[in-house]
Order: C-alpha cells, then sequence, then structure tokens
C-alpha cells in the first residue's frame, strides 16, 4: 500500500509521475482549484482587514472527500499543483483541508519545473514549506479582481445594459485597444516621395540607390514637384561613387523562450491563438507517450518570464551543436540572457527537457499541433546557444551633381545560428528587403568610379497608420506596459475575445462601439482603474507581497482608499451616456451615445422631454454619421385611434408605423412578418410559420394564426418529416463544431440530424 500521497492540479501528469515515483506514491489530482470566492457575492470583508470568505467550488467536494480519506493514511502528503503563484494558491487550500484534525500528517510542497525523472525524483527529495507569500501574492490578485469586477460591474448594468462586465486587466487591455482605434481614426497621412537610381557598375549585378541628401544636406523629398524637379536636374549628369564603407557585423542568436514571446511567435508562425498555444504547451509539459519510452515530458514549465537556463540544459545544447553542426557554430561561453527589469525568475526559460529528443525523431507520436509547438521551441532553445551570424555590410554613396545617393548591401558570409532558426520577423523583413532591393549584394565599387545610369524611378508615397493589435503585438505591449503577468496573457486575451467589447478581423482587434461607450465610462469615473502605469505598477505590488517586502492588506487598503471614493461618486454620478457634438434638430441640446436592447444609438439628453433618437454610423476619422432612416415621414394612412396620419419609422427592431401625434397617441403598426412558407405541425392547425422578434431582439419563428395557435420555436423550421419517428416539421440548427447547418428532428430524444446540404439533395431528387 502505497505510504506517501502525490497531489498534482491536472490528472493528465498522474501516469508520467507516477511512472518516476513507484509504488510507494499514490497520486491524486484535485483538477484545479478547490475553492474560491463565491460567485453569488462580494466574497470579500472590507471592514475585516478584506478577509476573504472562500467555499468549496461546486463539485469539488467529492474531490477534497477523497483527498481527505487519502491524506489520513498518509506518511506524508506532497502538494505539487503548477510551480507558480496559481499553484501556490491551490495547494495551499488543499494543505487547510488535509491538515483539518490531521496535525500529524507531515505536509510538503514539491515544485516540479519539468516532468523528468531527475527533476521529479530530485523535487520529491528535497520538499519545501509551502511559500505563504506566494499564495498571498495570488489572493491579493484575486481579490483586487473581485472588488474591482464586483463592484463596477452592477454600475455597467444600470446604466449601460444588463450583462456587461468590467475586469481590472482585461479593460486596461480593451482601452489599449480602443485608443489604438483612436490613433488610427485621428491619423492624417503624409504625403513623400522616394526617388531610385537603377544603376549598373563594370560588373553585374544591377543595383538601385536611394536619393538622401541634396547639396550636402540630408533631404526627404515632400511632393512630386520637388522630386521632378530634382530629377530633371540630374537626369543628364554622371553618377560617380563617393563613398564605400565596408564592414562586418555579427547578429546575435536570439534568447530562449518566455511565456509571452512563445505566444507571440506561435501567432506570427502557426497562427495559435495565445489560448491554445498555452493549451498545447501544457499538454507537452504534462507528458507524451514515446512508444517504448512511454510517457515523457518534453519541455518545462510554460508560465514564465525568465531567461534563465540550468547547466545541465547547456551543456545538452552544446554538445549537440558542435556535434551536428561542428566547432564553428559553438561559441567559446555559454550564451547567457538577461531578465527584463521586474520579472520574478522563478524558474527557467521554456526548453525541450532532453535536446536528444530532436523534432523528427518523435513526431510520429505527436499531433501535428504538438509537433508544429515543440519543434519551435527546440530549435529556439538550440539556436540560443550557437554562435552568431556574419555578415558583411556595404555602403556606398553616389553623387549626381548635387543629388546624393545611397545603396546599402550585405552578405551573409557565416550563417551562424540562423543555419537552424530566423524569427518570423526577421524572416518577413529579409524578404522584403530583397523584393524592395535593399541589402541584396552589390557588385565591386571603388571610389570614383562612373556608374551607368539605367532609369530614374520616383514614386509618391504617404505614411501610414499604427496597425490594429494582433495577439502578438497586443502581448507584447502589454508586457513592454508591465500589465499582467506570464500566467495571464492567454486568460486576458480570452477574455476580451469572448465579450461585446471587441471584434476580431483578419486577426486583429476592433472595438465595438460598445467597447468605446464603456471603455470611455470608466476612464472617466474610474481613472486610476484604467491607468495603464497604475495597473502596472499593481503588479510590481504584487511581486512585492510575494518576495515579502509588502504586506498584502497594506497594498488592498491603498488600493481601495481611492477606488471606494470613485466608487462613490460613479455610484451616485455614473450616467451610462457619452456626450457627442451632435446637436438635437428638435430641441437643440447635446445628443449622446447611448446603449439599448439592440445596441449603440444616439439619444437626446433632454429625454423624457425630448425623446428623439437616431442610429449612426461613424466615417473613417471616427466622426459620427446619423444614417437617415427610409421613408422617414412618409404618410402611410390615417391613425385609427386620433385619426392623424401614421408615418414610417425605423426603430430598434426594424421598420414600422407609427402615429405622427406620439407620445400623445402610442398606435403604431407592425410591419408584416417574413412567411418561411413552412405549414404549422400543429394538428388541424392550416396557418404557416413566420418569422418574428422577441422583446428582446432575438428572432423566432410561430404561426401566422397567433393566438389561435401558440405554437413557437427559436430553431429556424424546415418543411419535412423526420424518417426516424416521423414528427413533422424539422429544425435547422448550427453547432458550433459542424463545418455547415444540420437538418435535425425537433422532438426531445430522437437523434436524427443530417448535413442540410447532403438532406437537401435527398429531398430534391424524391
Amino acid at each position: 500500500m502505497p505510504k506517501n500521497l502525490l497531489i498534482i492540479e491536472s490528472p493528465a501528469k498522474a501516469r508520467t509521475i507516477k511512472k518516476y515515483l513507484g509504488p510507494d506514491f499514490k497520486i491524486m489530482a484535485s483538477v484545479g482549484h478547490v475553492k474560491d470566492l463565491p460567485v453569488s457575492k462580494l466574497g470579500v470583508d472590507i471592514e475585516k482587514n478584506f478577509e476573504p470568505d472562500y467555499v468549496t467550488i461546486k463539485g469539488k467536494g467529492k474531490v477534497l472527500k477523497d483527498l481527505k480519506a487519502a491524506g489520513k493514511n498518509a506518511e506524508a502528503i506532497y502538494l505539487a499543483p503548477d510551480p507558480d503563484r496559481e499553484g501556490e494558491a491551490i495547494a495551499w487550500h488543499v494543505a487547510q483541508e488535509l491538515g483539518k484534525g490531521q496535525n500529524k500528517q507531515k505536509i510538503y510542497r514539491v515544485l516540479f519545473n519539468e516532468l523528468t525523472k531527475k527533476a521529479i525524483q530530485e523535487a520529491v527529495k528535497s520538499p519545501q514549506t509551502l511559500d505563504r507569500n506566494k499564495f498571498e501574492s495570488q489572493q491579493t490578485r484575486r481579490i483586487l479582481d473581485r472588488l474591482v469586477g464586483y463592484q463596477i460591474s452592477p454600475l455597467l448594468w444600470k446604466r449601460v445594459k444588463r450583462g456587461l462586465s468590467a475586469g481590472r486587466v482585461q479593460s486596461v487591455a480593451v482601452k489599449m485597444i480602443c485608443d489604438r482605434e483612436r490613433e488610427i481614426q485621428a491619423f492624417e497621412p503624409q504625403e513623400y516621395w522616394s526617388l531610385t537610381a537603377h544603376l549598373e557598375g563594370s560588373e553585374p549585378p544591377p543595383f538601385g540607390a536611394k536619393f538622401f541628401q541634396y547639396k550636402g544636406k540630408k533631404t526627404d523629398l515632400a511632393n512630386r514637384e520637388q522630386t521632378f524637379g530634382i530629377l530633371s536636374e540630374i537626369r543628364e549628369l554622371p553618377f560617380e561613387v563617393s563613398k564605400v564603407t565596408r564592414k562586418r557585423t555579427k547578429k546575435n542568436s536570439p534568447p530562449p523562450f518566455i511565456t509571452s514571446l512563445l505566444q507571440q511567435e506561435a501567432f506570427r508562425r502557426l497562427r495559435y491563438s495565445a489560448k491554445k498555444t498555452m493549451s498545447v504547451a501544457q499538454s507537452l509539459y504534462e507528458g507524451v507517450s514515446l512508444g517504448k519510452k512511454g510517457l515523457v515530458g518534453l519541455i518545462t514549465y510554460m508560465r514564465t518570464d525568465s531567461f534563465n537556463l540550468s547547466n545541465d540544459a547547456i551543456d545538452q545544447a552544446r554538445t549537440y551543436i558542435e556535434k551536428e553542426f561542428g566547432k564553428a557554430f559553438l561559441p567559446d561561453k555559454p550564451n547567457r540572457f538577461k531578465s527584463r527589469k521586474g520579472a520574478q525568475e522563478a524558474h527557467e526559460a521554456i526548453r525541450p527537457t532532453s535536446v536528444a529528443l530532436a523534432p523528427k525523431t518523435i513526431s510520429k507520436y505527436l499531433s501535428r499541433e504538438q509537433s508544429a509547438l515543440y519543434e519551435l521551441i527546440w530549435k529556439r532553445f538550440v539556436a540560443c546557444q550557437m554562435s552568431p551570424a556574419q555578415l558583411d555590410k556595404t555602403q556606398v554613396e553616389i553623387k549626381a551633381g548635387n543629388a546624393g545617393f545611397r545603396a546599402n548591401g550585405s552578405v551573409m558570409v557565416f550563417k551562424g545560428f540562423t543555419v537552424l532558426y530566423q524569427e518570423r520577423t526577421e524572416a518577413l523583413n529579409a524578404k522584403n528587403k530583397k523584393q524592395n532591393g535593399a541589402d541584396t549584394p552589390l557588385p565591386p565599387l571603388t571610389k570614383g568610379q562612373i556608374l551607368t545610369l539605367l532609369k530614374l524611378d520616383p514614386a509618391q508615397h504617404f505614411t501610414q497608420p499604427p496597425p490594429r493589435f494582433t495577439e502578438a503585438s497586443l502581448i507584447k505591449a502589454l508586457e513592454e506596459n508591465g500589465i499582467g503577468r506570464p500566467s495571464t496573457y492567454a486568460a486576458i486575451l480570452a477574455n476580451i475575445s469572448g465579450r461585446e467589447y471587441v471584434l476580431v478581423e483578419k486577426r486583429r482587434f476592433i472595438p465595438t462601439e460598445l467597447g468605446f461607450l464603456v471603455t470611455d465610462l470608466l476612464v472617466k469615473n474610474f481613472p486610476d482603474v484604467l491607468n495603464t502605469t497604475f495597473t502596472a505598477q499593481m503588479e510590481n505590488n504584487l511581486d512585492q507581497i510575494e518576495r515579502g517586502k509588502e504586506k498584502w492588506t497594506d497594498v488592498l487598503k491603498r488600493f481601495y482608499h481611492s477606488f471606494e471614493k470613485d466608487l462613490d461618486k460613479a455610484t451616485e454620478g455614473m450616467k451610462g451616456e457619452v456626450l457627442t457634438e451632435i446637436t438635437c434638430e428638435k430641441c437643440q441640446r447635446p445628443m449622446a451615445v447611448k446603449s439599448g436592447r439592440n445596441g449603440i444609438f444616439l439619444a437626446c439628453t433632454g429625454y423624457p422631454e425630448c425623446r428623439n433618437t437616431a442610429n449612426f454610423t461613424r466615417d473613417e476619422k471616427g466622426g459620427i454619421i446619423i444614417e437617415a432612416t427610409p421613408d422617414a415621414g412618409e404618410e402611410k394612412g390615417t391613425c385609427e385611434k386620433c385619426g392623424k396620419p401614421m408615418v414610417a419609422k425605423n426603430g430598434r427592431y426594424g421598420p414600422f408605423v407609427a402615429c405622427s401625434g406620439y407620445p400623445d397617441c402610442k398606435n403604431i403598426w407592425a410591419p408584416d412578418p417574413v412567411s418561411t412558407g413552412v405549414p404549422c405541425p400543429e394538428e388541424g392547425c392550416s396557418g404557416i410559420l413566420v418569422e418574428k422578434t422577441s422583446k428582446k431582439g432575438k428572432k423566432f419563428f410561430a404561426c401566422n394564426q397567433y393566438p389561435k395557435c401558440r405554437f413557437a420555436t427559436w430553431d429556424e423550421p424546415y418543411e419535412g418529416t423526420c424518417p426516424e419517428c416521423g414528427t413533422p416539421v424539422l429544425s435547422i440548427k448550427q453547432p458550433k463544431k459542424a463545418t455547415g447547418p444540420i437538418v435535425a428532428c425537433r422532438k426531445k430524444g430522437c437523434s436524427f440530424k443530417e448535413p442540410l446540404s447532403t438532406y437537401s439533395d435527398k429531398t430534391d431528387q424524391k
């Protein structure tokens, strides 16, 4: 019977760890967190020094019961959740539960940076105590997020729209996306020109030289007149080499991956989202079955901000490099990389657990995603210990009268680490430079040499606005601003992508009108929470708690002192609208952007005296353009209630006809519903199913004989009979994992379903 109990976070690790610890250990999993703040209330007693009210997570009662039962018979309990703050919080809560009435047991903390035999056995031989500082740092983050989310979100529900939420870090990320969009909208393109001289020396190849100075001074070409003036001046003049500069440069190898760099590179190369990257990396860390070798953890822990590498790993890489590439590719000393300021450096960089497990040798055991990500990590690690690439760079200056031109050329004389690995951005830059005639090989040139002019090529250009954020560039911006930590980037991006605040088009984040509205309201009412510097400082405070240099309650007190004041002001004075420069055409008061059941619209601030509203769009500069209502004001008959004209209008649920005497008379005529052509399935009913809209703006389908017949369904109906149970009228559905719509039986319990295209082909043939 096992003497020891080892508790891990994920069941997927169990087989890998069991393989190396043997029969003396019983391996069990907590399956993530077992306790958390309650969902139904704030769960933080602010008056009692921010005391958290932890409760057992729904469904985890049985897990804890089983862990306690196993712990009673164990001589020692080893807690081995992931080696980060989140894992420390899990270990702490498990220890609290298992320690109740079981003080005789010795509870230890073990950290597995990699799931290899050596690492696992050494960790168990040298266990640690639980890290209170690390736990309190994570607890502080959780309480901060709860205070912000549970106290600001209800305001958004009341003032803007029910169901909205605010997050301490996610809201800052959305603000960054909104700020970037406004930069793009405010951007004014500036015209500029280039002038390229295509030249040829006494030997090939021909090359291009860019204009860069006039009369000895650096000069930018601003317009067509200036450019063509210089062009006409030098067209017939000789082009003479005035200066040749040659030098050898080195390009050092990139550092190994940390979490943010892995997410960025995986996005650029593999088009993986941060969430997918971390999911695949987790599976590589937990272990993959490699045939006769059994389960093997392939990479070190993937949530890290440290460039540190163990001496054993470096020795493995250097041995491999010398054997496979030769001594020339091996630097005299191992390459070391300095982590950024403020890095926690709790773990090594992300690397393979064994360099001997080359990607090609194990790819048959991995999924396509695992293989691609593992190869990326493996190559980056090996390349980081290789010699620099060496290039011979040549810069040539050429004179033609008063005009000066410059050409740059480079030749790779030693590939160094690039023989194995090139960053995605570097590869693209090299390709672009080659296509544009820059940094390509130049012919042999000497000072005073006269060149042959092949042609002069003037070109007009315009400056470009900053690009919208991709996942990669947003992670980079978050890291540069000190916002978030390795374990939070994927969650931040997943959260903002799942909200109504941003859209993702062509892999780039675009804020919605709701995103702009909520961000503007939060910036106005909670300036600290939405301030990037403030958020970054809070991350530093959490680091200080982990290092034991700050008391967690002091950090919360300082935060809540200012937050509470903002919260009180917002509770009293926050309005769910943002004023615009648009004036109401009826009463001349300002119009404001507001949110309603069916989206964002303009409304007069004079409500309820003035009820003028309008839909709007934005021009390319972000300016508001009021949408014209089709046939607005066109008379559509006479109101049977008051005798005034009925007029066509466009509302939140589409076009309708309303009495012109509103608000005194509120008579409206709803438009005729759109018919589906599908007969009502109710027995004895001769009605047709039509498309309707619910009070909340959701589309549904109902019989046109209502209220005589009350049949209704959310699914789009399809005329036909279920071939399995005979139920009349089928439903069209769009499952998440299906490649297209399917036809399914609407009767509960019937399993019939078939792709719409296949089913319709069959019915057409019949």
